[in-house]
């Protein structure tokens, strides 16, 4: 089993920062992927930036130049710094990870608890 801590959430005005971490914890193998999923009120779950172990990196077209999604493989945590913040990034976002349990095998997928990040205008 993998367990998730997230942290950064909070309030902040249009135009501000946030920077969200994840901390990975278990008796995985390793961690193939990490990644950020956000969702607003009366919305569907959007993914948001994803990460994989070597470095590959995809971004929803909606934050592509404003976030920017890191990982430290030694530390298993993982880090979506979010600028120039605007109203409709206000959202529960999810950590997310796939954690693989011996070599070559199957991964499997696990999500954080979600923390609150709200941009007034």
């Amino acid at each position: 089993q993998v367990q998730l801590v997230e942290s950064g959430g909070g309030l902040v005005q249009a135009g501000g920062s946030l920077r969200l971490s994840c901390a990975a914890s278990g008796s995985f193998f390793s961690i193939n992927a990490m990644g950020w999923y956000r969702q607003a009120p009366g919305k569907q779950r959007e993914l948001v930036a994803v990460i994989t172990s070597s470095g590959s990196t995809k971004y929803a077209d909606s934050v592509k130049g404003r976030f920017t999604i890191s990982r430290d493989n030694a530390k298993n945590t993982g880090h979506l710094q979010m600028n120039s913040l605007k109203p409709e990034d206000t959202a529960v976002y999810y950590c997310y990870t796939e954690a693989r349990f011996s070599p070559q095998g199957y991964t499997y997928q696990y999500w954080g608890q979600g923390t609150q990040v709200t941009v007034s205008s």
